[in-house]
This record gives C-alpha cells, sequence and structure tokens, in this order.
C-alpha cells in the first residue's frame, strides 16, 4: 500500500511540475512554431503514458496486495492484452513521429529565395560570409585557408571577391528574411544552436550541412555549440541579432569584403597615412605610443584585432563605459573611418611604422627595430603567474604569446606592460568586455577574474613580458598576420 501511495503522489507531482515550472521553453523568434507543437504532442503522449502505467501499477498494487488466503492465477499469455497494447503502442509512436517527419521535411527544404550565409565553427570560435552585391558566395577550399584568409575563400574565383566577412563571433540578420546556414567545419564535430530559432544541426568536417530560419522577432540570441568540441568548448560562444531592415542595412554597409581584407588588392596607404594623422597626436607618427596619454603603441599591434577594435568603437561596443576615460576618447576618433575601406587603409599604414621614438630618423620607418619591451615592476612577480598563464591566456594567446589567428586572439608578446594591467584591471572590473556584443571580451572577463587582485595582476605580466623574447618585434608580430 506504502509504494502505491508512493507512486501515485510522484505521478501528481510531476504533473503539477510540468504545469507550475517556471522552466520551459525560451520564447521562440523565428517560423518553427511548428517545433514546439511537435514537442508539445510528444510530452502530451508520453506524458499520458506515464500516468496510466504508473496508476495501473499503483491499482495493481493495491488490489492484488497479498492476503493470507488469497493464490495468485497463473495465465502466461493473454491474446486480448497483447492485441490492445500493441494497437496502443502503434497509435502513440505514430502519433509522435509522423508530425515530426513532416517538419523534417520542411527543414531540409529551405525556400528558394532564402539568403545564404555561411558559418565557420573551429575551435572555438565563429565566422560567417555573407554574400555581396553579387548574391552568391564565392567557393571555397580548406587549402587556402590562411591567417590572412581564415575562411578559405578562394581568391581566382571573382564570386568571392565581393563577399561579406565577419571575423567575429556576432552575426546579424534582417528580420523576416528567410535565411539558410550553411555549416562548415575545419577541425572537429560543432553544433550550430540558436534556442529561440528551434533549430539546430551538426557541423561534420569535410562536408557542408545546411539548415534555415526566418527570423520574425527583432532582439539578441545566444548561439551556443551544443556539441562537446574540445577543452574550450565552454567558451564558444557567438550571438545573432535579429535587426529591423533600416538598422541591418547600417550594420552590413560597415563590415568589409573578401577584397578590402587582402590588404595587397584594396588598400589605400595615402589614405590610410592621411587618417593616421589624427591618431598620430596620442599614439606617436611612429606608432609607439603615449604612456601619459594611455595610447598603446600600435606598430606591430596584430592588424584584425585592430580591425575589430575600431569597430567596436565605432558602434558602441568599447569605449562606452562611463569608467572608461580613455576608451571614450577613441569613439569619435573610430567614427571619423567611414566604412571599412578607410578602417583597412589605416590599419594597413600603421603596419608600415617602426614604433621608434625618434621621429627624425629617416631609417625609423623600416621594420628592423623593435618596440621598446616592457621591464616589469619590482612588485611583479613572474613565476607565479605561469601556471596560471599557461592553463588559461595560453590556450588562445599562444604559450609565447605570439597569438592565435584562428581563435582570433591577438599576440601578447611585446605590447607594453602599463596597456596590458590596465586592460586586465578594465576587464575585471567590468569597464570593458560587458557589452553583449563584445564576446570576446565576455571571455576575458571570465580569465581576468581568476587574477584577484592589483597585485596577480602586475605577476601576471610579468611574466608576459618574459614571454617572445626571441621575437623581433615589431616584425614578427606583423608577420602573425
Amino acid at each position: 500500500m506504502l509504494i502505491a501511495i508512493i507512486l501515485l503522489v510522484l505521478v501528481l507531482g510531476t504533473v503539477a511540475f510540468h504545469f507550475l515550472s517556471p522552466w520551459y521553453f525560451t520564447p521562440i523568434a523565428s517560423n518553427w512554431s511548428s517545433m514546439d507543437d511537435t514537442i508539445t504532442l510528444t510530452f502530451v503522449v508520453t506524458g499520458l503514458g506515464f500516468v496510466l502505467v504508473n496508476v495501473f501499477i499503483a491499482y495493481c498494487l493495491i488490489k492484488f496486495r497479498h492476503k493470507p488466503d488469497r493464490r495468485a492465477e497463473y495465465e502466461p499469455e493473454s491474446i486480448k492484452m497483447e492485441t490492445w497494447l500493441t494497437i496502443g503502442t502503434t497509435v502513440a509512436i505514430s502519433a509522435m513521429l509522423a508530425p515530426g517527419l513532416l517538419v523534417w521535411a520542411d527543414v531540409v527544404t529551405p525556400p528558394d529565395d532564402a539568403v545564404e550565409i555561411e558559418v565557420l565553427a573551429r575551435q572555438w570560435n565563429w565566422s560567417y560570409r555573407l554574400p555581396g552585391e553579387d548574391g552568391q558566395l564565392g567557393a571555397v577550399a580548406v587549402s587556402h585557408t590562411s591567417s590572412d584568409n581564415p575562411l578559405g575563400i578562394d581568391p581566382s574565383d571573382p564570386f568571392g571577391q565581393d563577399d561579406i566577412v565577419i571575423y567575429d563571433p556576432v552575426l546579424h540578420l534582417k528580420v523576416d528574411e528567410a535565411v539558410t546556414f550553411l555549416l562548415r567545419s575545419n577541425d572537429v564535430l560543432h553544433n550550430f544552436t540558436v534556442p529561440q530559432f528551434r533549430v539546430k544541426m551538426d557541423f561534420v568536417p569535410g562536408q557542408v550541412s545546411y539548415i534555415w530560419a526566418e527570423p520574425n522577432e527583432v532582439g539578441s540570441y545566444d548561439l551556443l555549440c551544443e556539441e562537446l568540441c574540445g577543452v574550450g568548448h565552454y567558451a564558444m560562444r557567438g550571438r545573432v541579432i535579429v535587426d529591423s531592415e533600416e538598422t541591418y542595412a547600417a550594420w552590413i554597409a560597415d563590415q568589409p569584403t573578401f577584397a578590402e581584407t587582402q590588404g595587397e588588392l584594396d588598400t589605400n596607404l595615402m589614405a590610410g597615412e592621411s587618417s593616421y594623422a589624427v591618431c598620430s597626436s596620442c599614439h606617436g607618427v611612429n606608432g609607439e605610443g603615449n604612456k601619459a596619454m594611455h595610447a598603446p603603441g600600435l606598430a606591430g599591434m596584430d592588424a584584425e584585432y585592430m580591425r575589430r577594435q575600431l569597430r567596436h568603437f565605432k558602434r558602441g561596443v568599447r569605449g562606452a563605459d562611463e569608467a572608461d576615460t580613455w576608451g571614450r576618447t577613441m569613439a569619435p576618433m573610430a567614427m571619423m573611418l567611414v566604412d571599412a575601406s578607410a578602417i583597412n587603409n589605416v590599419v594597413s599604414y600603421i603596419g608600415t611604422l617602426s614604433g621608434q621614438h625618434d621621429f627624425n630618423d629617416d631609417t625609423s620607418y623600416g621594420l628592423s627595430q623593435a618596440v621598446e619591451r616592457y621591464e616589469p615592476s619590482a612588485s611583479g612577480d613572474p613565476s607565479k603567474s605561469a601556471a596560471l598563464y599557461e592553463s588559461t591566456c595560453g590556450e588562445c594567446h599562444g604559450a609565447s604569446g605570439e597569438g592565435v589567428w584562428t581563435v582570433n586572439a591577438p599576440a601578447l608578446a611585446g605590447l607594453e606592460g602599463w596597456y596590458l594591467a590596465e586592460q586586465i584591471k578594465n576587464f575585471r572590473d567590468g569597464v570593458r568586455g560587458r557589452h553583449a556584443d563584445d564576446l570576446y571580451g565576455l571571455q576575458m572577463g571570465l580569465v581576468s577574474n581568476t587574477m584577484t587582485d592589483d597585485q596577480a595582476i602586475e605577476d601576471m605580466v610579468a611574466y608576459i613580458s618574459t614571454l617572445g623574447e626571441n621575437l623581433d618585434a615589431p616584425v614578427k608580430l606583423a608577420q602573425q598576420r
């Protein structure tokens, strides 16, 4: 009797929890309401089966409980019961599977007018490629993949020159526009999941899988990899932002094409030099930096990192926090770079600078001299942060601080220590990296929290200053891209 009562309480509690629980579907933001319908149907069928089976067991425990004068009747077969069980099971399974097959037929049949967007997944970040003015994506191949061409776009394919490339985990989509996501991986299995879109699909190395959706709610949504893909799986986060038509048009106009990312194809160094004239008042004529102005040296800094940060300053992703006094001064400067070409021009020009303090030395414009290295303060103990760097920072920025382009992590070796310390504190204190579009910044915020006080930051910076001692900065740093 006690077991029967426990079963009945379990059934009632489970049903009550299902209807009263605050944990259920995320709000839907696409055309796939049929996904919710099929899942709800599955809950109804399996829930009904759960209730009936457990109530029947409780009934049997009560009705056929032990009595001294009762004997069990042996009945090895019951055609009637087996017939009804077979029919009931068949109907229940058909009710669950048939609607799912109909929905799946829609999932694998994207509409003809859907825009194709390529999503490249690699340990442990996301990149995207959108068609340019010709409306067609160019050819790609793993053999073309390099630090200057992370997506592996075929440089000889004319259809790929105007492809819009996004080396950032944040993707914008236009509301009420059907999109087919072409999913490609360069290393291991990954998975593309936006919970509010309701559809998900695996990336399989060596092939292109696909999935489609039509986002119908403006908003910002997390992009998750739901396939265990290595030690950095937990940090493989992205974001999909669904914009109005006007907002999307402004965003897409600010993104570079493949041709614009290839310096030798579309770079105007004279225009870049002209734009840099404003920057030089703080960062120096030769990109050597100025600590008094909190302006880091730019010569030898990772080129793609600089492009991304300029875009972030323009869009308010960085430098908008009231406490970021010096970052706020960069926002109006970045706004002067009107488009992706202007950003590419000035970054390419910075790549020709020497980082030397002697402005009158004509030879300083060559790349043969090294940026002045940081001398750690007396309080910094490199040995205290070696293990922490190797287990956290080194996974992305490289064991020698050389930077790893596949995860968009810039080089750290050769950067000024005061700047590194200042930025780590900004990440730790939430001054930088808290904007929803700054996914790499959010990751840095988590890592910086492992350095609990300023002394730990000094120790880390002191250790980083010992890295890459054999690098001829900015020559080898510039060669990272």
